[in-house]
């Protein structure tokens, strides 16, 4: 009854195209990236404490007010970043009801719904982070939650785009689609490694005295090195992945990918690099927690792209897709 009720309310808006649909996932995919980097932001302007309560900013208030024991700026930049929250939930309200008043199929409602539950999922982590007074394994998860919501939501993005009464078929034999979930792996791996070496690095999100950030106590250049070896394993992997998909001669767009891959990885490790041999300043964080997402959001295209959904059809191709795939 209640979802009846729900759907009769959807189907009294506009009826998105493709297009619009398309969009507003879009949409999606940057707020959900977008807000990663303002919390980076956050965290190396120390302003982390800046609203020292959750959810309200201050005892009694859920906006900020003058107090001298936090700096206007810090105030400004925390409370700036709880607002972004807002935005991120509108593009997650939005791209459900798109999808629902579209009627699109189950498996992309389901996955428009997780934007939305995944948001307040991370609103929670937030909350905790400041509670715990910004602990270190707190803003790691926090940073985890957020790539695993850019994952999922360019998963989503993909699905909008396919042909809801089309038969899902492989692209890329099951050995390269392994491989390509591998590589996946090996960026989960890269990332949680990043967060340790944030825990044990200078930028704790706020300084201080009266209250002493705790952090990871583990020699900081050793986690280093244990990052960039994961992305040096992540990067071999898709260089071998590559050479996989030329081999099988693999559609022009699942190859444009792999490279858009390869390219981001090169980037995000040249950062990472720079930031080294500069003693991690302050505005190559942030680049770097975007480059962090971007890294996310490129290999997740390349999964989407190894499974698409084409018209039935009795040619043996076609079927000898759906067997690679059933494997």
């Amino acid at each position: 009854m209640l979802y009846r009720g729900y759907l009769g309310l959807v189907d009294r808006l506009p009826l998105p195209s493709l297009r619009v649909q398309r969009a507003i996932a879009l949409g999606v995919i940057l707020t959900q990236a977008g807000i990663a980097v303002t919390g980076a932001v956050v965290r190396v302007t120390a302003s982390g404490l800046g609203c020292p309560t959750w959810p309200q900013c201050f005892p009694g208030s859920f906006t900020p007010i003058g107090v001298s024991e936090v700096a206007v700026l810090h105030q400004a930049v925390e409370f700036g970043n709880r607002m972004l929250t807002f935005v991120v939930v509108l593009a997650a309200a939005a791209v459900v009801l798109a999808v629902t008043r579209a009627r699109r199929r189950r498996e992309v409602i389901v996955f428009a719904w997780l934007m939305p539950g995944g948001t307040v999922v991370q609103a929670i982590i937030g909350g905790i982070t400041v509670r715990t007074g910004l602990l270190w394994w707190t803003v790691a998860v926090h940073l985890i939650a957020s790539m695993a919501m850019v994952w999922l939501a360019v998963l989503l993005y993909a699905k909008i785009t396919e042909d809801d009464d089309a038969e899902p078929v492989a692209v890329v034999p099951a050995p390269l689609r392994w491989l390509t979930a591998l590589s996946g792996v090996a960026l989960a791996g890269t990332l949680v490694a990043g967060t340790l070496v944030t825990g044990a690095g200078p930028h704790a999100g706020d300084k201080s005295l009266e209250r002493t950030v705790p952090r990871l106590e583990i020699e900081i250049v050793t986690l280093v090195h244990l990052h960039a070896q994961l992305v040096i394993g992540y990067l071999a992997l898709v260089i071998g992945l590559a050479f996989g998909l030329y081999a099988v001669r693999a559609p022009k767009a699942v190859l444009t990918r792999v490279k858009v891959v390869i390219a981001v990885v090169v980037a995000q490790g040249a950062v990472g690099v720079v930031q080294y041999f500069t003693d991690v300043p302050a505005a190559l964080v942030a680049v770097h927690v975007g480059g962090a997402g971007a890294c996310t959001a490129a290999t997740a295209a390349l999964w989407a792209s190894g499974r698409s959904r084409r018209a039935a059809s009795t040619d043996h191709q076609v079927s000898d897709d759906r067997a690679v795939l059933s494997a």
